[in-house]
């Protein structure tokens, strides 16, 4: 038997003996990726150093990191998708290449996991005809080979299989390899490998990138090659164990026993039933990490997907016919991730935000059920006005609404629900539509340059309204525009605004170098760096000045001088939460 700790610390062991050092599991909340609200795989810390900045602990980097993906939402419910989980990864930037990446995978599953080789199979990249000028990954497979995979053990498959990225429109790329753990333990692994025969299961993946896409959709072969890898920790340690259900191995299992004992049911029985409490066991965990990297309930991005979450859990519970539970369901969790200091400190305010939430929704989650029964009644379609209805006044998510009309076989259109919608607070569209996808923000030109800019707003608003407790509270930029909040207690005047934007312009004119030093934390503090201090740094932090008017920790990327970046102009101011102002603007 192998546990999740001792599989992290296993993993974490090997690397170090080969030499990488060991980077800080951070915030689900991601720092400088512009274009996800979740940090979805163990990258996202390293984007700017994937695109070539230097890393303050060198060329060969490991760790593992929670991460949260809510595009196979739908999916939650059978034996292996999860929102949450854990991702164990090491990264080459720019050091060592394919024969090592792969021969560190085959010697830490074969001689540390102690896997035997007749249960493994891989897959390499086999060309594609959407990507005419990349040949198929013989290389790959000639060095598996070597290691002693059979031939008929790898498979050669298409771009949709074996390519990953680039994640925005540009940026780094490349072919993956992929390996795989044959479940079964009473039948032997067929000599040849099927890719298609579910008894398979993917167990890590080897990205390789090698090329660069460009605007104009070319791929070049990347200045700075890399290798990325991910291991998910929930499936690794389900089949270590010799389990064919993630919800059945220790990251699961007590959450698992506390919803057969509420709802005194028998998990496995009963087909619904254990998809239930399987929706209900991966949401709460979810929710109980997503609230201890301070996000709450609400109707606007990270809130949306956490309310979503929660949501969807009471609702299942109600399908169990139990109520009141979230609490006692979510303390488990509390057990079995002891090693997160975040969630030992946030214990009472994340149950708090949890019964509050469940108490919020019980409320409406009945009468609303019966409502959404009568507005369905001899329809093939739920209006759009029937669906916001139901999100209004009883607080049904609209995916909610989605769900249970399809339950029925009956349609409903976003569109119209957000016709519906566009009276009230805007609701982001990366959070329902599902664009979360695991890896680098776009690394456009003019991505970069807005972000200098949110440093060069952030400065000017403390400057001009003279409050050095202003900090950012969340980020997004587009290559259209950047969007910044800030904690202010009330709407900035125009006159305010226009001082904001001529500080700004003043200092994109003054053509200012933006200087990035590696320093500590602590000399960083002294220095009087903008940062949220806490747990998610690393011994040494990269720290951006930009002249005398701007100093703060971040990850970049960024401009060389501030005289690339044109006019600034704002075109909104906003609220965004209690006490949450936000600001709106572009480069011209």
């Amino acid at each position: 038997m192998i546990g999740r700790k001792e599989l992290i610390k296993k993993y974490l062991d090997f690397f170090k003996s080969k030499g990488h050092k060991v980077i800080p599991n951070a915030s689900l909340i991601p720092e400088n990726d512009p274009t996800v609200l979740f940090t979805t795989a163990g990258m996202h810390p390293l984007v700017p150093f994937l695109l070539g900045q230097k890393h303050p602990l060198g060329k060969r980097l490991c760790n593992v990191q929670r991460c949260l993906r809510t595009q196979d939402i739908e999916e939650v419910g059978d034996s292996y998708h999860h929102t949450f989980f854990e991702m164990l990864g090491n990264w080459s930037l720019g050091d060592y290449w394919k024969k090592e990446a792969i021969e560190y995978s085959f010697e830490f599953l074969t001689k540390v996991l102690k896997i035997p080789i007749e249960r493994l199979a891989v897959s390499v990249f086999g060309g594609d005809k959407e990507l005419p000028q990349v040949p198929r990954d013989d290389e790959s497979a000639e060095i598996w080979m070597s290691l002693g995979i059979p031939k008929e053990r790898i498979a050669y498959l298409s771009k949709s299989e074996n390519w990953w990225g680039p994640a925005g429109r540009t940026g780094p790329c490349g072919p993956d390899t992929e390996m795989f753990y044959w479940k079964p333990n009473d039948i032997p692994a067929p000599e040849k490998f099927d890719p298609n025969d579910k008894r398979w299961v993917e167990i890590w993946n080897d990205v390789l990138m090698q090329y660069n896409k460009d605007e104009k959709g070319n791929y070049n072969p990347a200045e700075q090659k890399n290798i990325d890898t991910g291991m998910g920790v929930e499936r690794t340690v389900a089949v270590l164990n010799g389990l064919e259900d993630n919800y059945l191995s220790e990251c699961f299992k007590p959450i698992i026993q506390k919803i057969e004992e509420i709802s005194q049911l028998e998990y496995g029985k009963d087909k619904e039933k254990t998809r239930a409490m399987r929706i209900i066991a991966d949401h709460l965990k979810a929710a109980v990490f997503v609230i201890a990297d301070g996000i709450v309930p609400s109707n606007t991005e990270q809130g949306y997907v956490l309310r979503r979450l929660i949501r969807r859990a009471v609702r299942y519970g109600n399908f169990l016919g139990i109520k009141e539970f979230v609490t006692a369901v979510a303390l488990p969790v509390f057990e079995i991730y002891e090693d997160y200091p975040e969630l030992r400190k946030n214990k009472d305010r994340i149950l708090t935000e949890l019964e509050k939430e469940e108490r919020k929704f019980n409320m409406t989650l009945e009468k609303g059920l019966k409502v959404f029964e009568r507005l369905i009644q001899g329809k093939t379609t739920l209006t759009g006005k029937d669906s916001f209805l139901l999100y209004q006044s009883y607080g049904f998510p609209f995916e909610m609404t989605k769900e249970l009309a399809e339950e029925k076989g009956i349609k409903v259109s976003r569109e119209e629900f957000e016709k519906e919608f566009k009276k009230h607070q805007e609701l982001s569209r990366t959070a329902t539509i599902g664009k979360f996808k695991s890896g680098l923000a776009d690394s456009s030109e003019k991505t970069t340059k807005l972000h200098t800019a949110t440093h060069l707003l952030l400065a000017a608003l403390r400057k001009v309204l003279n409050d050095d407790n202003i900090v950012q509270k969340g980020s997004n930029i587009t290559p259209e525009r950047l969007r910044l909040d800030f904690n202010f207690p009330r709407k900035l005047t125009p006159e305010e605004l226009k001082k904001v934007e001529e500080l700004v312009n003043e200092q994109i004119q003054k053509s200012l170098e933006v200087k990035r030093e590696e320093m500590t934390v602590e000399e960083a503090k002294k220095q009087g760096a903008l940062g949220v201090f806490d747990e998610k740094y690393g011994d040494v932090v990269s720290v951006y000045t930009i002249g005398d008017f701007s100093k703060e920790i971040c990850a970049g990327p960024h401009v060389k001088n501030t005289s690339e970046l044109g006019h600034f102009r704002i075109k909104k101011e906003e609220s965004s939460s209690a006490g949450v102002r936000r600001i709106k603007a572009v480069l011209e």
